[in-house]
């Protein structure tokens, strides 16, 4: 299984930007996804979840209405739409893979596959 993160950069504060997470070697479709991120000297924290088929979510209070996931099974492809980022948004973000059904989607003991990691760099 591998899962590839990318579209992280450096955005000023109210900016937008969209990461991507693509999988390869895993039924895509029957994968719970997520999204963690990783500020320095913080814990690994939960960002948002995305059930197999799309239709259910989950966010992170810090990140409710500015942050969307979703997801296009045909590309094996996770999505994080990042809109209105502060500078609290900056760190390295983390896409994850659950084979399980949905259960405790904030907790990345849930996971079994990490991607690399995207940094994401909000100035002020």
């Amino acid at each position: 299984v591998q899962l590839q993160a990318s579209g992280g950069g450096l955005v000023q504060a109210g900016g937008s930007l969209r990461l991507a997470c693509a999988a390869s070697r895993i039924s895509f479709r029957s994968y719970v996804m997520a999204w963690f991120r990783q500020a320095p000297g913080k814990d690994r924290e939960f960002v948002g979840a995305i059930s197999g088929t799309g239709s259910r979510t989950e966010y992170a209070d810090s990140v409710k209405d500015r942050f969307i996931m979703y997801r296009g099974n045909a590309k094996n492809t996770v999505y994080l739409q990042m809109n209105n980022l502060k500078p609290e948004d900056t760190a390295v973000y983390y896409c994850a893979a659950d084979p399980q059904a949905w259960g405790s989607v904030y907790r990345t003991a849930e996971y079994d596959y990490w991607g690399q990691g995207t940094l994401v760099t909000v100035s002020s």
